[in-house]
């Protein structure tokens, strides 16, 4: 069975293990993209990544986006939203259906 993952700093992502997610806590970005390819071993089909940490793993992020799993999926920290997980939704989507249905090239 897949497993859910979330990774990012502490304070960020704490809150995950009361849901029976898996939590990672990373500081720093070399910390970020080893714990990143374990957990892509690892059968972990899901992993929640705070923007603020995946500012600093773009490439290792990028690696994963052809490939069926793990899905890397942007969520906002206790820092705040950077827009980064809404944009890489939007251009998830653009590639699956040809056209920008969420903002209508709106923002």
């Amino acid at each position: 069975m897949y497993k859910v993952a979330v990774m990012g700093d502490y304070d960020s992502i704490y809150g995950f293990a009361a849901l029976g997610l898996a939590t990672f806590p990373v500081e720093a970005p070399e910390e970020g993209a080893a714990q990143l390819k374990r957990l892509a071993a690892d059968d972990y089909a899901v992993v929640y990544v705070t923007e603020s940490v995946a500012a600093g793993l773009q490439e290792e992020i990028s690696e994963y986006r052809e490939q069926l799993k793990p899905a890397v999926i942007l969520i906002p920290g206790v820092s705040g939203n950077t827009g980064a997980g809404i944009a890489q939704v939007k251009k998830s989507v653009e590639q699956a259906v040809g056209s920008d249905i969420i903002f209508n090239g709106e923002n």
